[in-house]
């Protein structure tokens, strides 16, 4: 299968580090913003095609699929452009920064028939899928979800502390990660959501923390914080609290709610849920079938989000 890859930033190194580890899938081109970046990076990883210009990578001969790992403000107009060259494509999280543009892009899913996978990777990750198996099991049930998703982020930098030229965005890029994830593990639509969150930084027009409190039909609750301003190690922490066990998850590893270690090694084929995604992606296209996390599974949590930014709207 030849694919194109889009990003040559941290997300886009990611995917292909990830794209090495699946047979029979070839980078075809790699689509990039800065051409200096872009062709190191296509160097590194033995690309043949590289380009500035996303239509020419679209262009080269039998590319089948696109993995969008660019600037999260034209996630949806270049997913909306792969689709209409008859693509399949996965763009990263979010899949838009605003609900109109993420439900017309799943209206377009339907009407093409092409499969569209967003990268909530939160679903992949084997310390997330062993909790789901679990719930679905009927051998846990969620009280409360606890997440901190915490960065000193106070200039356009990206995970790797390279410079980039878009602003990040709490709510509705990380954010998305754990609406769409609570859902996804309770099995139930967030009837109640509410947040608030601090002034804009200067330097970058944006909330740089952030509160934010769901609730199920069922009860279930989830309490996330959020911020930009945190010294300390990156990244999210997602505390389990179940009527069976409490669980703590860092991306792809799992412990108890002591710290002691849970072994997730048989979980999945790999360790590594960015590899896991794209391998769900490339067995979608190949089988003809709805992916998961697809556009159309994940918009319910898009919905979430324009309510909570409507909130925030109306009380600032």
């Amino acid at each position: 299968m030849k694919v194109v890859v889009a990003g040559e930033g941290a997300f886009g190194v990611k995917h292909l580090e990830a794209i090495g580890a699946i047979p029979d899938v070839e980078v075809a081109s790699l689509a990039g913003g800065d051409p200096g970046a872009t062709r190191a990076v296509a160097e590194r990883f033995g690309i043949g095609h590289w380009s500035t210009d996303l239509a020419a990578s679209l262009a080269q001969p039998g590319v089948e699929a696109v993995i969008l790992a660019t600037p999260t403000p034209i996630h949806a107009a270049q997913a909306l452009q792969c689709l209409e060259a008859g693509k399949a494509v996965q763009v990263e999280i979010p899949m838009a920064d605003n609900l109109a543009d993420a439900e017309r892009l799943a209206q377009t899913a339907a009407r093409t028939g092409l499969p569209v996978m967003v990268g909530h990777t939160r679903r992949f990750n084997p310390s997330h899928q062993w909790i789901h198996r679990r719930i679905l099991a009927g051998e846990l049930s969620i009280q409360q979800l606890h997440v901190e998703t915490y960065f000193l982020r106070r200039s356009n930098i990206n995970a790797l502390g390279q410079p980039r030229s878009w602003t990040d965005h709490l709510l509705w890029h990380h954010a998305a990660h754990t609406v769409d994830l609570f859902q996804h593990q309770t099995g139930e639509a967030v009837t109640t959501a509410q947040a608030v969150q601090g002034p804009p930084y200067p330097d970058l027009g944006v909330a740089m923390d952030m509160a934010i409190q769901l609730r199920t039909g069922s009860g279930a609750i989830c309490a996330l914080s959020l911020s930009f301003n945190n010294d300390g190690p990156l990244g999210t922490v997602f505390r389990y609290i179940c009527d069976n066990g409490t669980f703590v998850a860092r991306y792809d590893e799992l412990t108890d709610g002591w710290g002691r270690a849970i072994d997730v090694s048989g979980v999945d084929v790999s360790m590594n849920g960015v590899e896991l995604q794209d391998r769900e992606f490339f067995a979608a296209i190949r089988e003809g079938r709805e992916p998961a996390a697809s556009a159309a599974q994940v918009l319910p949590a898009y919905r979430v989000l324009d309510r909570l930014a409507r909130s925030l709207a109306e009380a600032d």
